[in-house]
């Protein structure tokens, strides 16, 4: 990377400033993905268990 100055004017060779910004900017991204995909893990243990409930009630008629 190229020589930054932070804003104290101290050259940052690595460019760790920008690195931690990009990082900071991303994380809280990162966490509303997750809250997202929770939601159709949540539908499928739903689905599973409509599933087994309709499976219990046709067995239950089937033996009575």
């Amino acid at each position: 990377m190229a020589n930054t100055q932070n804003p104290q004017g101290n050259p940052d060779p690595a460019g760790s400033t920008q690195m931690f910004r990009a990082f900071v900017d991303e994380a809280p991204q990162g966490r509303q993905q997750q809250a997202a995909s929770s939601g159709p893990r949540v539908g499928l243990i739903i689905g599973v268990v409509v599933a087994v409930a309709i499976v219990a009630a046709v067995a239950w008629l089937a033996l009575k």
